[in-house]
Parts: structure tokens; sequence; C-alpha cells
């Protein structure tokens, strides 16, 4: 097994052990796990790999920025990646890790994110 598949196989095993409040918790592990590389773990766009990219990643806690796309656009980039909704194609798909359920709540605890300032 390669070092991505065990470590895939590892979140995978770490997210369906913990004892998760509902989907909220979920997608609150899930952002921790896939997205804070790039957008930084307060969301901000500022996560370790942000200064090594062409294309900064976007605020999730912008309000005003995070307004301008729609839950719909919020599904799509995060099941097809960045070049689903002509955005940077550094942003990853996430269709094979997660379910439409999952992002489906993921976008929810964007929007939570971006309204909680």
């Amino acid at each position: 097994m390669g070092l991505h598949n065990l470590y895939r196989a590892a979140v995978a095993a770490l997210l369906m052990s913990a004892p998760l409040l509902g989907s909220a918790g979920e997608a609150a592990a899930l952002y921790e796990v896939y997205c804070t590389q790039c957008h930084g773990v307060s969301g901000d766009g500022n996560g370790i790999n942000a200064p090594h990219m062409s294309v900064q990643p976007r605020d999730h806690t912008d309000p005003t920025e995070m307004g301008t796309r729609t839950d719909d656009d919020l599904f799509k980039v995060i099941k097809h990646g960045g070049k689903a909704i002509n955005k940077s194609v550094l942003m990853p798909a996430w269709e094979h890790n997660m379910t439409d359920e999952q992002i489906h709540a993921l976008v929810d605890h964007l929007r939570e994110m971006c309204c909680s300032k």
C-alpha cells in the first residue's frame, strides 16, 4: 500500500471511528483533514501551502468574498475541483474522498465560518 493510500485509509478510519456530533462535527473534521493545508486552520487562506501557490486560496472567513459563490458553486468546486467553476486547477477534486452528503455538510460549515466573524 502506497503512502498516499495509507494516509487516506488512516483518515477514513479516524473519521469513521471518531464520536462526531452529527454532520457539523464531521464537516469540521473534514475541513481540518482536507482543507487546512491551503486554506489555513482558521480558514483565512493562509495555510502552510499558500506561500508556495501561484493562486492564493480563498479566505473562507470573509463574508464578502464567500458571498460571491452560491452553495451549488461551493459544492461543485469541492466535488470536482477548481477548474469545474473556472478557478484554479490547484484546487483538487474531492469526489473520491467525500460523499455528496459530506460535501453538503462541508458547504454548511464554510457558511458558518464566513458568518461567524
